[in-house]
């Protein structure tokens, strides 16, 4: 990445995401989460590598309805997560990295009947995972 900066606080920011890569969070998890691992990083900081990751395509930000404020969800390891659908555990917060190709009937089938295009990358389908249903 172009004018990455390696800091400390930076590694321990990435780290907290990649851990998490599959499930969605908001700023306020990863400030929680540092400041009760005893990591002194101030709020603005997180903020701002945030923004940054979000600007280098690592981090996706998107809008979940009950959440007040923006979600995240690492996406480095995924490729481009704007242009795959996602599924979501409604019990753990587990993301699932979706083919697109499952969708294609009912792609057409949303076109055809109502005159809806699908947007893949904001797309979530809530469920619950096996791990929840035990």
């Amino acid at each position: 990445m172009k004018g990455e900066y390696k800091t400390k606080a930076r590694n321990m920011i990435v780290d907290y995401l990649k851990a998490n890569a599959d499930k969605r969070f908001t700023a306020g998890d990863i400030v929680k989460a540092l400041s009760e691992s005893g990591a002194t990083i101030d709020r603005s900081t997180i903020y701002r590598n945030i923004d940054r990751l979000c600007e280098d395509g690592k981090l996706v930000r998107y809008k979940e309805n009950d959440v007040n404020g923006a979600c995240f969800q690492y996406s480095e390891g995924h490729g481009s997560c704007h242009q795959h659908m996602h599924a979501q555990c409604a019990n753990c917060g587990k993301i699932y990295h979706l083919n697109n190709e499952i969708f294609a009937g009912a792609e057409e089938k949303l076109k055809e009947e109502y005159g809806l295009e699908i947007d893949f990358g904001k797309t979530v389908i809530i469920g619950k995972c096996d791990e929840c249903n035990k």
